[in-house]
């Protein structure tokens, strides 16, 4: 079986620590790397060295493989790497490294970087000398350029074992999930929220999630696919739960007893409340939330003063600093930013001549005035599910009409995945991202039946339940065939 090596570089802030926090981490992400390459292919070797970890991987899911190595948290650099064993003698390595190397550097200038490790009559920098000279002397390659080559041959000696490295990745950094403990992430589904919850699954916090449900089951839908999302790209190798908490009964309350001006902050000191009451439950020390300076009224500095006062616990918050470009950027990077620009924004809607510089003696009377048994229930009735659970949980549990097998051909399908292949059906059928759909939706001859279709069937059933909710559109279902 033809199979590829991948040579993963470990972060270097990981390398710096103390032998035994160091092997702990080297673990932990070898471990993360077992759960996670396992899940692809039975024949994937995994092996551990103090300042690396290697892949072994069959051809067939070698794209596979990279693409989970380069979402993993704790990886620095991802080499992909030709391996030849044996290699006894310089004059043995120069000849294989220029055979390897021929078409790539031909009319081009190159430069030889090569790294030994073990016992050998020659040390890198000879290495390097007498591999570019043979290279040049039996290639057409244009020359040897040491500062700027169009071509850099990347080899690795490890005692008789030559690595000809082929491609070089930026890994996603960061320490390996499972050494930095738990946090619970405030999670609305937005832009903030969501990066926020990225950034501490990149730094090794196993990220769970907790949701205020503002919106009825459409929003609850689609915080549910954006968790599973992040979840499955950047931190599969530990199951995390998503907390829905019931919020509609704590908006009434809010209205009933808070001032206008006052009633975002209200809003977010009782979801703080709220959080630290079933993080303690779950034996959790810290949440993290998306708020950043000044972006809106509720998080000026005196209001996140305010707002934090509510709580004990530690809060995290990765984006206070950063504007919205940043965080969009990032978004966009990391996939998320399609989900954000479709998820309702509920906080907003309660802030009406919202207090941009409030008063601590002023919240203390306006919080006493709050009936807490109201939020006490709330979290009572919170439900709790593990996020791999959440495919699952949204086919059971929405009212959505799901139809599987299409016997009635005046049904108009809507491809929403975003593609340029369309489903190929005896129906009618329409390719419309679901980015665009709510818009684009309105369009349609209202008095068709359409079926949604994604490749899972989730993200149809959100939108098909948000254009029923939001929209009063009966003519919608579920296409999963």
């Amino acid at each position: 079986m033809k199979t590829q090596k991948f040579i993963v570089k470990l972060f270097p802030e990981i390398m710096v620590k103390g032998s035994s926090a160091k092997r702990q981490m080297v673990g932990q992400l070898y471990n993360n790397l077992l759960k996670l390459l396992g899940d692809i292919h039975q024949d994937i070797t995994v092996r551990k060295f103090s300042d690396k970890i290697e892949v072994l991987t069959p051809i067939e899911v070698v794209d596979k493989v990279r693409v989970r190595l380069l979402n993993t948290s704790g990886i620095e650099l991802v080499l992909e790497a030709l391996q030849f064993d044996n290699m006894m003698t310089l004059d043995e390595i120069k000849v294989k490294v220029c055979e390897i190397s021929l078409a790539e550097i031909e009319g081009k200038t190159f430069v030889v970087r090569a790294k030994r490790t073990g016992t050998h009559p020659f040390n890198s920098s000879e290495m390097e000398r007498v591999i570019g000279g043979y290279t040049l002397a039996h290639s057409n390659a244009k020359g040897v350029d040491l500062h700027h080559p169009e071509i850099t041959v990347r080899i690795e000696l490890i005692n008789n074992q030559l690595n000809i490295i082929s491609d070089k990745h930026k890994g996603l950094g960061g320490y390996p999930i499972g050494t930095q403990g738990d946090i619970l992430s405030l999670m609305s589904g937005g832009f903030d929220s969501t990066v926020a919850s990225y950034l501490t699954m990149k730094r090794g916090l196993k990220t769970h999630f907790i949701f205020f449900n503002l919106g009825g089951i459409a929003h609850e839908i689609g915080v549910k696919q954006v968790s599973y999302y992040l979840w499955n790209k950047f931190g599969a190798s530990h199951r995390v739960k998503i907390i829905s908490v019931p919020f509609d009964d704590v908006l009434t309350e809010i209205f009933r007893s808070t001032p206008e001006t006052y009633m975002g902050v209200t809003l977010k000191r009782l979801m703080l409340m709220a959080s630290e009451k079933v993080a303690k439950e779950m034996g959790i020390d810290a949440l993290v939330t998306g708020e950043s300076i000044a972006q809106v009224s509720s998080q000026t500095l005196r209001n996140l003063a305010l707002i934090d006062q509510a709580s004990n616990m530690l809060i995290i918050r990765p984006l206070a600093t950063m504007n919205k470009p940043e965080i969009i950027d990032i978004s966009t990077q990391i996939g998320t930013r399609r989900f954000a620009e479709n998820m309702p924004e509920y906080c907003g809607v309660i802030s009406k001549n919202p207090i941009t510089h409030g008063s601590f003696k002023r919240m203390e009377r306006e919080a006493k005035r709050f009936d807490y048994s109201v939020l006490d229930k709330a979290v009572e009735d919170a439900k709790s599910i593990y996020v791999d659970e959440v495919i699952d949980d949204v086919t059971n549990n929405a009212p959505i009409e799901v139809i599987d097998k299409i016997e009635n051909s005046s049904y108009v399908i809507i491809d929403i995945r975003g593609g340029e292949e369309t489903l190929e059906s005896s129906c009618e059928t329409l390719n419309i991202p679901f980015y665009k759909l709510k818009t684009e939706f309105k369009k349609l001859p209202q008095e068709r039946e359409y079926l949604l279709y994604c490749e899972k069937g989730v993200m149809s059933q959100l939108h098909a339940q948000y254009l029923r909710d939001s929209e009063n559109r009966e003519n919608v279902k579920v296409y999963r065939p």
